[in-house]
């Protein structure tokens, strides 16, 4: 069963094994577990960004680590280990939200039971956003089935400004996308099966991600 974000959208949690990472590189093991927030500062050390190149394009997510430690150390370490990689965005709002992150999309990659609920076997509790950290325009978020322990590896990037549409600010607010925000809006707008389901007619596909550090640049 979906679970509804707002407005229809299924913001619900995702995780599973991780496998993948560069050829020739030698292989990241996935975590098993959510990272506790004294993990989080080693797990990020120098991390700055991630670039998420998908089938329709390259954009960059600047990471907040201040905002959502936890959020921020866990999306790096799925992004490292290759967790994204061939995994779907399946929930595409016009004027709302872009999400992605479920990998049950890496095998079906259409409108099917229990799209949006995969899991890797661990969520987290979401770290509300600080004062003056909001749901602006290109702002990235963990999705979460809107109860404790939910976060996992889905995430949405907004279209818009939606800060007055989250008061209880249940979603953890880990970075912003400051490159490739036409990449984004392109996503936005691609043809889905119906507008309140969002599922892309063609599907749209992360191939990988790459954390950048403070001395990276994108490859």
């Amino acid at each position: 069963m979906r679970s509804p974000f707002r407005a229809g959208l299924a913001a619900v949690v995702l995780l599973t094994a991780c496998q993948g990472g560069l050829p020739g590189a030698t292989p990241v093991a996935c975590p098993t577990a959510a990272p506790t927030a004294a993990d989080s500062a080693g797990i990020l050390a120098g991390a700055t960004a991630v670039v998420v190149e998908t089938s329709l394009g390259d954009f960059t997510i600047t990471l907040n680590p201040v905002a959502a430690p936890v959020a921020a150390a866990n999306f790096v370490a799925l992004a490292r280990c290759g967790f994204y990689d061939g995994i779907t965005f399946h929930r595409v709002l016009t004027g709302f939200v872009i999400q992605a992150g479920d990998p049950n999309t890496r095998e079906n990659q259409g409108d099917f039971e229990g799209l949006g609920s995969g899991t890797p076997g661990y969520g987290f509790d979401t770290e509300v956003p600080p004062e003056g950290v909001n749901y602006d325009s290109y702002t990235v978020a963990m999705a979460n089935a809107a109860a404790p322990g939910t976060n996992g590896s889905q995430f949405f990037v907004c279209l818009v400004d939606l800060d007055g549409l989250f008061p209880e600010r249940n979603y953890s607010i880990f970075g912003t996308v400051t490159e490739g925000q036409e990449v984004v809006d392109a996503i936005g707008q691609v043809e889905v099966n119906h507008p309140n389901i969002g599922v892309p007619v063609d599907p749209v596909v992360i191939d990988r991600m790459e954390v950048l550090t403070a001395e990276s640049t994108p490859s």
